[in-house]
C-alpha cells in the first residue's frame, strides 16, 4: 500500500497504469468471493481504498495542470 505522498510523486500515466492494475485485482477479487474462494476479504477493502487514493491524486494533478494553463 502506497502513500498519498507517494502517489504524487508518480507521473499520471503511472498513475493510471496503477489504478487499471488495482481495478483488475479488484475485479479477480470479487470473481473469487463470488466462487467462494476468497481468503482475505479485507484485502477488498484495502484494494478500493488505494483505487480512490489513486483517483483523488490523479484529479489533483489534472486541476494544478488546468489551474497553470
Amino acid at each position: 500500500m502506497m502513500k498519498a505522498s507517494q502517489l504524487r510523486d508518480l507521473a499520471p500515466s503511472e498513475l493510471k497504469e496503477r489504478i487499471a492494475g488495482l481495478e483488475e485485482e479488484l475485479f479477480n477479487l470479487r470473481f473469487q468471493q463470488k466462487m467462494g474462494q476468497l481468503s482475505n476479504p479485507l484485502r477488498m477493502r484495502i484494494v478500493k481504498r488505494e483505487i480512490a487514493q489513486g483517483k483523488t491524486v490523479l484529479r489533483e494533478k489534472k486541476n494544478a495542470a488546468a489551474a497553470g494553463a
